[in-house]
């Protein structure tokens, strides 16, 4: 069995709202932690098998959870078209081009995404694919667990599903909803095949309808009575915008969580994504069935969606976790970038002390845990999953910011790579780059050599996509 020693670590927390420890190492067998203690360590270090990383200005950390995103809009970023539209229009004109999208397509954008997310210190993410273009034949879950074990990154993603097109009154072209049995047929498939209920499991599933405005009533039912007979975690969007509001009242005669309500999609067991408009009484019904939010801050910033109450849920007792949401309303996976921007997006209406550094590590690691049913990850003690993000902070950007080093991670800086990157057991990012054996994981047709060639062939794919929606308008 291999060994790491992560060796006199410059500043250790080993856990959300966990005081820092200075000069300790810490020992990595197999997937787990081992010891943690005063450097230096035993003779371990000079065992044949044992790799030493030498922490000595690097604040370590446990990996980072990611609670919501759209994997596949990697390939979408920054087009002019968009880059100042509302949710409904920004949807109505990127569905033109997602509805293209074939099997290397979602190979790669998945790839991209978990990839940023693995440098910027996430090594634990949902995905949520609502997407199912009728020219992609393959299994397209299969496709993304393939690249997340390509990736080396723990993945628990959404089965996610659209059943309301245009025709319907929805927003979706026809070409890339599904009809509800062949959903629901296919969620239980899904389950079976890649959930695997352990705590610490490098693959869970979780069931998601994409939003009130694209699946009926009776999917939103139908999925919920689902998920709980296999007892897994329910997902949507849910109260994201003023658009949404009014939709649900035309359509339905209730608010937003009122028609969740009414679904029974509603509970412990189900987080909502975004949760920017609701009331004061509606927090109240999500704080008494103890239903989560999977808060997108940069996403709502950069749609205009509105600032999520995340200060008032706090003090609800609502679980608030952390997400970069899609790369086309963000533009990118920057994991630690969007822990910064969900500090100080609370500051902007709340004032100075709304939301501080020990809340957002509480959202990122902690609730982000809970919100995806985790246990054993999180934690830099014995016995937990080795998932770790390692920063050096001897650079330019964190100079004069010493005090504080955690901090200094989302007060100062300008680039939120990690250093290394640990996921059970595995560096899978080293010396800022990602590691070679990653390269050789890859397979089959989507063989991909190194990051030049997968920037290149992602490029390629979605100058691609663009041009085909131009030819064919």
């Amino acid at each position: 069995m291999g060994r790491i020693i992560l060796k006199n670590c410059y500043y250790l927390m080993t856990g959300a709202g966990q005081e820092g420890l200075r000069n300790q190492d810490i020992l990595i067998e197999g997937n787990r932690i081992r010891e943690v203690c005063a450097a230096p360590m035993s003779s371990l270090a000079d065992c044949d098998d044992t790799r030493i990383i030498d922490c000595s200005h690097h604040v370590v950390l446990p990996g980072f959870i990611n609670t919501h995103h759209h994997f596949y809009q990697t390939l979408t970023r920054n087009l002019p078209a968009v880059q100042n539209a509302k949710l409904f229009d920004w949807l109505i004109y990127l569905y033109e081009i997602w509805k293209r999208f074939d099997e290397e397509a979602i190979y790669c954008s998945s790839l991209l995404a978990m990839f940023e997310l693995l440098k910027t210190g996430c090594t634990c993410t949902t995905d949520h694919h609502y997407l199912y273009p009728r020219q992609v034949r393959g299994d397209l879950m299969e496709l993304q667990f393939r690249a997340a074990a390509a990736a080396g990154i723990r993945f628990s993603p959404s089965r996610g599903s659209m059943s309301r097109s245009k025709k319907d009154g929805g927003l979706p072209p026809d070409t890339v909803v599904q009809d509800e049995d062949t959903i629901l047929t296919d969620c239980e498939r899904v389950i079976a095949r890649f959930h695997d209920p352990s705590p610490s499991a490098m693959s869970k599933v979780v069931l998601a309808p994409c939003s009130p405005f694209s699946v009926s009533e009776d999917l939103m039912k139908s999925t919920a009575r689902l998920a709980r007979d296999h007892d897994v975690r329910l997902h949507t969007h849910l109260a994201e915008t003023a658009d949404e509001n009014e939709y649900c009242i035309s359509q339905y005669g209730v608010r937003p969580l009122g028609l969740m309500e009414r679904c029974d999609f509603i509970g412990s067991d189900v987080f909502y994504a975004h949760g920017i408009h609701f009331t004061d009484s509606e927090l109240d019904t999500l704080a008494d069935h103890g239903a989560k939010i999977a808060h997108c801050p940069t996403s709502n910033m950069r749609l205009g969606s509105g600032i999520c109450r995340v200060r008032d849920m706090i003090r609800r007792g609502i679980t608030v976790s952390l997400a970069v949401d899609g790369s086309a309303s963000n533009d990118s996976s920057d994991y630690l970038g969007e822990m910064r921007n969900a500090m100080l997006l609370q500051r902007v209406t709340l004032g100075s002390d709304a939301l501080s550094v020990g809340d957002v590590f509480s959202m990122a690691i902690n609730n982000g845990r809970e919100v995806l049913g985790f246990e054993g990850i999180g934690e830099i003690r014995p016995g937990f999953a080795a998932d770790i993000a390692i920063f050096d902070m001897q650079r330019i950007e964190y100079a004069g910011a010493q005090s504080d080093p955690v901090a200094a991670l989302l007060f100062a800086g300008y680039n939120h790579g990690t250093e290394y990157t640990i996921c059970n057991g595995v560096v899978v990012v080293e010396e800022g780059r990602l590691a070679n054996h990653i390269w050789k994981a890859t397979f089959g047709d989507f063989l991909i050599a190194d990051e030049n060639d997968l920037i290149d062939r992602a490029n390629r794919i979605a100058c691609n996509l663009i041009s085909d929606m131009q030819r064919f308008k």
